[in-house]
């Protein structure tokens, strides 16, 4: 069965709701989607009758075995075709979330099968999420951000959780992506903020609004 766009886009935004929230209701859903209470329910109910969710009761909606399915592929669609932007066009990490959201609705399988044997299947994307495989599945990292992480440990970077392009590029200048070697230096009780030294640079101080976004291995 084929999708529309729009369709796939609600898919995509209950999944992502789901693990934020106890519950998925039409409200919740139509702040996600930047648009009516009403359209909402019309597009569950079409969603509904094509089996890919079903409503609980005190739950909301909640994504069927099929819509979750749907929901995997797309987001495995979405960061493959960031990872390939970022390391084979050379696009910044800022600049690849709005066209990945063009490129995720690609229907061929076997485009995106090439893709990802092409890339050699990569399990992360430039932002640090996992990349489901081709059965859905992640690959788990043991981490933490910067507010709970050791101090004077070697730490490498492996997430960024707020990927506004506002965060990514004020990240850049900060000279922090995917894979930066630092240490937490101290923190401050005051406000919460962070010092931290990246490999050789000198010590900088991010405010704990950023250093909270900061996912490290643990």
């Amino acid at each position: 069965m084929t999708y529309t766009t729009t369709e796939e886009n609600y898919i995509k935004a209950i999944y992502h709701l789901e693990h934020e929230h106890e519950s998925v209701g039409t409200n919740l859903l139509s702040a996600a989607m930047q648009t009516k209470p009403a359209s909402v329910t019309d597009m569950l109910k079409k969603l509904e009758a094509k089996k890919l969710l079903h409503y609980e009761k005190y739950r909301g909606f909640r994504l069927s075995d099929q819509g979750n399915k749907l929901a995997l592929t797309i987001i495995r669609k979405h960061r493959l075709w960031e990872y390939f932007l970022v390391e084979k066009l050379g696009f910044n990490w800022d600049e690849v979330h709005v066209l990945a959201e063009q490129l995720e609705h690609v229907s061929s399988e076997d485009l995106i099968r090439r893709l990802d044997e092409f890339l050699e299947h990569p399990a992360f994307d430039p932002h640090g999420d996992p990349i489901p495989d081709v059965k859905g599945k992640f690959r788990k990292i043991n981490q933490d951000n910067l507010l709970g992480l050791p101090l004077k440990k070697n730490l490498k970077v492996s997430a960024v959780k707020n990927q506004e392009s506002e965060m990514l590029n004020l990240l850049t200048q900060y000279e922090i992506k995917i894979g930066t070697q630092l240490k937490i230096l101290r923190r401050f009780a005051y406000d919460g903020s962070v010092e931290i030294r990246i490999e050789k640079n000198a010590a900088t101080i991010l405010s704990k609004q950023v250093a909270q976004h900061i996912y490290c291995n643990l």
